[in-house]
């Protein structure tokens, strides 16, 4: 099947007419590769999103070979704001990774949460976003890179009571034979980023590739050595701008809820949601998750007290929760409606974290690999 995604003819099913593919493909690959100090450790995202896992792979090191959204809109922000990296918009489906197998350090994705969510209905497997699993789990066996990993919402271990995850960890372990463990992080514990999201991040190595030091075992259980906790010193206000004054986001006098929400929503030093039925104070000081369904309407937008009054957050601010450098010009694209640049804050990773995990991940690979 073709599916065009901005390049006039292009092929999901033949990835070697991507330039930088072939160029992996030709013998000066497996020189550069053999050389220690040229060594450029690449990879391969699935689900990319608006980018916030690619963002902290690049930070950490990581050359990208190529990404993959199905989602227009989410494309568009990547290719606005990095228009040199290989964007193919698309059913993930129909692409055949095989061109890539041996070349690949890194293989990663976040793949849909919505069907293991406590936010969702929670149907697994049963949900077609639950079964997107099984193409990440492909695409390692059909590229098999050195490293993946995957990253969900922390419901996915306790989902249909554990029986989904232990799935997981069979196909990854018993199945693709990868050296596998995960761990469930926060970005207000783990990276300095005031938003409460916790997050399972699942690693496997190739033993193939990788030596696996003994120890890192503790009975025969694989134990990663992910990043340390670290102090939580940015408040919301490190992301809250005060100035803002779009009218279209603040609840005035003569708005349906203002006169239940100027008698609750008084503190300016937290954050508040209004939850269709009430409104709820997050009194941990942070902001609590921050999620797809932001994009389906104002009430699932986070709410703050400023000089100005009382406000939604503004996308770029849930961009900012989500660690995305906007204040360095990560922006998007002035085509993207409202509720599609929330939607993509909500369904993004949060980078700082994902930075820190992944420069683990080169780490280990650098000291082991074979």
């Amino acid at each position: 099947m073709i599916i065009d995604h901005g390049i006039s003819g292009f092929d999901m099913s033949d990835l070697s007419s991507i330039p930088e593919v072939q160029a992996m493909m030709e013998s000066k690959w497996d020189l550069e590769k053999d050389s220690t100090p040229l060594r450029q450790y690449n990879s391969v995202e699935l689900f990319a999103g608006a980018g916030g896992l690619a963002l902290g792979m690049s930070l950490a090191g990581f050359h990208h070979v190529l990404l993959n959204e199905f989602d227009t809109s989410a494309c568009n922000t990547l290719k606005t704001n990095k228009p040199n990296w290989n964007v193919i918009e698309g059913d993930v489906r129909h692409i055949d990774f095989t061109p890539l197998r041996g070349k690949v350090d890194f293989l990663s994705g976040g793949f849909p949460c919505q069907a293991f969510s406590y936010a969702g209905k929670q149907a697994g497997f049963n949900d077609t976003r639950g079964t997107l699993f099984f193409e990440l789990a492909r695409a390692v066996k059909e590229i098999r890179p050195l490293v993946f990993m995957g990253e969900n919402v922390k419901g996915l271990i306790s989902h249909d009571e554990g029986r989904t995850f232990s799935k997981i960890m069979d196909i990854l372990q018993n199945r693709l034979g990868y050296v596998v463990d995960s761990k469930v992080m926060n970005p207000c514990e783990y990276a300095n980023v005031p938003q409460n999201r916790e997050r399972i991040f699942i690693i496997g190595f190739d033993p193939k590739q990788v030596v696996i030091p003994s120890e890192y075992f503790e009975d025969n259980v694989f134990h990663f050595s992910f990043p340390d906790k670290t102090k939580l010193t940015k408040t919301i206000h490190s992301i809250i701008d005060d100035s803002v004054e779009d009218d279209k986001l603040f609840y005035k006098q003569g708005h349906i809820y203002f006169d239940r929400m100027k008698d609750v929503i008084t503190n300016p030093d937290t954050v508040y949601q209004w939850r269709r039925v009430y409104i709820r104070e997050n009194k941990n000081g942070v902001c609590p998750t921050l999620t797809a369904n932001m994009g389906e309407g104002g009430h699932n937008v986070p709410i703050v007290k400023t000089s100005k009054g009382i406000r939604k957050f503004t996308p770029e601010e849930c961009l900012s929760f989500q660690g995305f450098p906007v204040s360095k010009g990560f922006r998007y694209p002035q085509t993207i409606a409202q509720s599609k640049k929330y939607k993509q804050a909500g369904n993004s990773v949060t980078e700082p974290l994902i930075e820190k995990v992944t420069e683990k991940i080169i780490q280990f690979v650098k000291e082991n690999e074979k």
